[in-house]
């Protein structure tokens, strides 16, 4: 006979937020950081390529912010940005 032991579905969800690399203080921090800066470039008079030129960031990457991708900045960058767009 096996002791092999067949996991629940539960059991299954659990092991999902053991997962090393998801920080949740830091996701809730990049989120926040990415709602400041998408609010004052959105009040900006500045166009997105000077913005993204005096960040020192590609446009496209300041375009992929801007469509939500949060994935692709560190919190570093988005304080850059922050501090840039004033």
């Amino acid at each position: 006979m096996s002791t092999a032991r067949l996991m629940t579905g539960w059991e299954a969800l659990d092991d999902g937020k053991k997962a090393p690399d998801l920080d949740v203080r830091e996701l809730e921090k990049r989120t926040r950081l990415m709602r400041i800066v998408t609010r004052r470039i959105a009040l900006s008079e500045r166009p997105n390529r000077e913005i993204a030129q005096r960040a020192g960031i590609p446009p496209q990457k300041l375009s992929d912010l801007l469509a939500g991708r949060l994935e692709q900045f560190t919190t570093d960058e988005l304080k850059t940005l922050r501090d840039t767009v004033e």
